[in-house]
């Protein structure tokens, strides 16, 4: 596994190990402390790592987060690191399962965001991420390898993003949304997106393609104004979009911005999700957090 120390793949390294499975994790910097893991040092940008072991499943969840400006950085890690892995991996690999997120989607208009819907990106961000994919793609046909790609929407938690950059901003009144908010998301507990992971690999489901999201997208400004409501704090106000590209990047402001609404029909269909909408998650969220 690739991002084992990540936000979500941490999670899905506990669940992995729970049940009973031997994992093993490229780690580039960090720890796991976990003395059941087996760590293998080094980092996807430079290729001189190894691995002595095959693997039932690979999951590659490392890259580079869509805040990153420097466009060479972002190439560096999320092609450059892809191909990298596969070049050290391809001969140990049974099944690849490739995680990457509704970006690769574009602006689907009034489209609902499912696994039929064309790949579209329209982001650098998502363009060069399509493009490992693509390599990804090629090259596990190549080899015979199964590859399974897992699109993930906004994956929230007590951690992540969500922890840092919404709950700690919205706590101390410096959050402002970009634009009108009036936006839709389509988000998902971590627990849920981790057992989706699972689920994928349990079922065997290879050579396909998965939304996972949670049952119902959201306008950007009615989550926020729901978190603020379990947090007892005032709703932010909003700031141009074109402030919030200088301060964040254009690629994380135009991701947030573009309207995603999703559906998690098919992966529902091998998995079970505890929060079925942001709302339960949400509270369950807030409420691990005791604040």
């Amino acid at each position: 596994m690739t991002g084992g120390t990540g936000f979500i793949g941490s999670r899905l390294v506990e669940r992995l190990v729970r049940l009973g499975a031997s994992v093993t994790c490229l780690v580039r910097s960090g720890e796991i402390l976990n003395p059941q893991v087996k760590s293998v040092r080094g980092d996807l940008a430079y290729p001189d790592f190894v691995f002595s072991d095959e693997y039932d499943v690979v999951y590659h969840l490392a890259a580079a987060w869509p805040g990153e400006k420097d466009k060479k950085i972002q190439r560096r890690i999320n092609y450059d690191g892809t191909v990298n892995l596969f070049s050290v991996i391809k001969d140990k690999a049974k099944f690849f399962i490739h995680v990457s997120g509704l970006g690769a989607f574009g602006n689907p208009q009034d489209n609902t965001i499912d696994e039929n819907l064309p790949l579209n990106p329209n982001t650098d961000y998502a363009k060069i991420r399509l493009e490992a994919q693509k390599f990804l793609e090629d090259g596990c046909k190549q080899q015979g390898i199964p590859l399974t790609v897992a699109y993930l929407g906004d994956v929230y938690g007590n951690g992540g993003w969500f922890k840092s950059m919404m709950v700690a901003r919205l706590k101390k009144g410096s959050l402002r949304m970009p634009g009108s908010g009036k936006y839709y998301r389509s988000f998902v507990h971590v627990d849920d997106a981790v057992s989706a992971l699972v689920s994928i690999a349990e079922k065997n489901a290879t050579n396909q393609s998965f939304i996972v999201t949670d049952s119902k997208p959201v306008v950007f400004e009615e989550f926020v104004k729901f978190v603020c409501a379990k947090l007892g704090v005032k709703s932010p106000g909003s700031i141009p979009v074109l402030v919030a590209k200088a301060m964040l990047g254009s690629d994380f402001v135009n991701l947030l911005t573009t309207s995603a609404r999703a559906s998690n029909s098919k992966i529902s269909k091998i998995c079970d999700f505890v929060y079925p909408t942001y709302q339960e998650g949400i509270t369950s969220v807030i409420s691990e957090m005791k604040l």
